[in-house]
């Protein structure tokens, strides 16, 4: 399945620096505790680009962002490898799907509807996953028991996640981070650097199948793909120094200062 989107896209240079500082700062927050495609996802918004732009774009940049994070968690130790290997190709194949979906989904709008009627469900998503996040933030530390087959839950954690981050994105790497503190007992700053791995997974397959329906704007991607690869190695380097405590900081104050910019945004759109 091909999609075209024909007309040229181009931003000015100030919009673009915007984004490339949106990136960095993404890139830091997403390493740490993820999110930051509640930064990216609403700034390529405010610039106007339909919905498979936005959509396919931020892909383009935050697989880069991701990859950093995940080589640097894996040097720190903080990575449990063997998980990794089942999580990785589980979020590949989750991603896909999600992706195809929503590529089945603005193929049939494009065919018969030319208006962008998605915006307003992504802005209306972005908000519900703030929300959701907001009202979560106790569970960045683990009780009970371990659970006895962490591999099996990990990989159906993947898969689903994944799945979601094809279709959607933003708010999975918190996503993941509460699933693996939640439901397989891990310390948060651990659960963050296996989040990674997952992340550049479904990022990975999302890119792929958004350059195949040319929705990724690679003028716009690649200087914010930099500046989230910079971001992705600041972030992790920060929680592999500052452990569980800063992951539990770092979570509510994202989401707060997130939810809150977006509702302004609903709102005033």
């Amino acid at each position: 399945m091909r999609l075209r989107y024909k007309a040229v896209v181009s931003l000015p240079a100030g919009q673009l620096a915007l984004l490339v500082v949106a990136a960095f700062v993404a890139g830091v927050v997403d390493a740490i505790a993820g999110g930051g495609g509640l930064i990216t996802v609403p700034a390529l918004v405010w610039t106007g680009l339909p919905t498979e732009l936005v959509l396919g774009t931020n892909k383009g940049q935050s697989v880069f962002g991701s990859f950093a994070a995940m080589l640097r968690y894996g040097r720190s130790g903080l990575l449990d490898k063997p998980r990794a290997r089942r999580t990785f190709p589980a979020a590949l194949v989750g991603a896909t799907i999600g992706a195809l979906v929503v590529a089945r989904i603005i193929y049939s709008r494009s065919a018969n509807d030319p208006r962008d009627t998605l915006k307003p469900v992504v802005l209306a998503m972005l908000v519900a996953v703030a929300a959701f996040l907001l009202l979560r933030p106790k569970t960045l530390v683990p009780t009970g028991a371990p659970s006895r087959r962490p591999h099996l839950i990990a990989v159906a954690c993947a898969a689903v996640i994944g799945a979601y981050d094809g279709f959607f994105g933003p708010g999975t790497g918190t996503f993941l981070i509460l699933a693996f503190v939640m439901l397989l007992k891990d310390a948060a700053a651990q659960a963050s650097a296996d989040a990674k791995v997952v992340n550049f997974g479904s990022n990975l397959a999302s890119v792929i199948v958004f350059t195949a329906c040319g929705w990724v704007r690679w003028k716009i991607a690649l200087p914010m793909a930099a500046a989230q690869f910079a971001g992705g190695v600041v972030g992790a380097h920060l929680t592999v120094r500052g452990g569980d405590k800063l992951v539990r900081l770092v979570v509510p104050i994202v989401v707060i200062a997130v939810a809150v910019k977006l509702g302004w945004d609903l709102v005033a759109g």
